[in-house]
C-alpha cells in the first residue's frame, strides 16, 4: 500500500506520515485557535496539504 500511495504523488504519502489537520484561523498573536478556517482563506500550501490528505483517503477506502 505505501508503494500505491507514494505513486499517486508525495503529498499523498506525506499526509499518510503526517496526518492531516484542518487549517484554522490564528490570533493576533499568531496562536493557534479552535476556530476552522473557511476553506476560500487556505494557502496554496494548506490547499496543497488539503488535497494529498484527499487522495490518500481515497486511495485506501476505494481499494
Amino acid at each position: 500500500m505505501s508503494a500505491f500511495l507514494k505513486s499517486i504523488d508525495s503529498r499523498t504519502w506525506k499526509a499518510v506520515l503526517k496526518g492531516w489537520e484542518s487549517p484554522v484561523v490564528l490570533d493576533k498573536d499568531e496562536n493557534k485557535t479552535a476556530v476552522k478556517k473557511p476553506e476560500e482563506e487556505w494557502m496554496k500550501d494548506e490547499d496543497e496539504l488539503a488535497l494529498g490528505n484527499s487522495k490518500a483517503l481515497n486511495a485506501i477506502f476505494n481499494e
